[in-house]
């Protein structure tokens, strides 16, 4: 029932704000190109480099919502209590279609004092499910490393990096993407904290490993700075959707215009009539 009521009351509101989060500036997003999702850890270093590009006070924002968990005791009395919800969080926004490319949240969910988190991101379709997804969080150093052209990790970044790669399992997948998570123990919390990125590990059908960076500037701050307004939240979700709209808008005229100019140049060899 617990689970069921932050569903559908706390967790929703905030599934609703959450699809807003998206770094409102372009510029402090990473943009993936629409065929990123086609190589391995060399693909993710050069998109790391993109990522060096966003404005240093990043695309983390955190929200949070309050609610009470209804039910009943042994003795069937009823009982409510006080629930808060928070989710720090980040999205990579496509600025022509408008698709996540990919996102991570950090849940953190407590009742009664007690506070349970979890770390989940966001993946586009078209994953192989069961090798599960992982992440690799970097400090400063291995991450501005990885951003460098032609550049090489030794044996020993890679037994560093090792020890800094942690296992996800898919809960689901819809339209959108599909979702990964685990526990966020204090460890894990500590490591996003300082570092200064994160690859996404998948893997893609028919069997191509993938990695993703996620540039961990602004998440401390995020994380310990109040929640962020949903009204403002909202604001930019609206012209930041108008914006992608536009651009699409002006890109299919400007196909069609290409396709028009094509068609007056080739020849007429539509048959004459007898």
């Amino acid at each position: 029932m617990a689970n069921s009521y932050l569903h559908s009351s706390v967790g929703a509101r905030l599934a609703r704000v959450g699809a807003i989060a998206v770094g409102v500036a372009l510029g402090g997003t990473l943009l993936l190109g629409p065929g990123s999702p086609n190589g391995a850890l060399a693909q993710g270093k050069k998109d790391a480099g993109k990522a060096a590009a966003a404005k240093d006070g990043g695309s983390w924002v955190k929200l949070c919502d309050k609610g009470q968990l209804k039910g009943k005791d042994k003795a069937g009395k009823d009982i409510a209590k006080e629930v808060q919800m928070c989710m720090t969080l980040t999205e990579q926004i496509h600025p022509d279609s408008g698709m996540v490319m990919v996102g991570a949240t950090l849940q953190q969910v407590k009742v009664d004092g007690k506070e349970k988190s979890t770390l989940s991101v966001t993946v586009l379709p078209g994953v192989a499910l069961p090798p599960g997804a992982a992440i690799t969080v970097f400090p400063k150093d291995l991450w501005e490393k990885v951003q460098k052209k032609d550049t090489k990790l030794d044996k020993a970044d890679e037994e560093k990096l090792k020890k800094a790669t942690v296992k996800l399992g898919y809960g689901y997948c819809v339209q959108g993407g599909c979702h990964a998570e685990t526990e966020a123990t204090p460890d894990l919390i500590n490591m996003l904290k300082n570092g200064a990125g994160f690859m996404v590990h998948t893997v893609r059908m028919p069997g191509t490993p993938v990695s993703q960076p996620v540039p961990l500037a602004g998440f401390a701050q995020a994380l310990a700075n109040p929640p962020t307004d949903t009204k403002k939240f909202k604001e930019a979700r609206a012209h930041l959707m108008k914006q992608i709209a536009e651009r699409q808008k002006a890109m299919l005229a400007e196909l069609k215009k290409q396709q028009d100019d094509l068609n007056k140049m080739q020849p007429n060899v539509t048959p004459k009539k007898k």
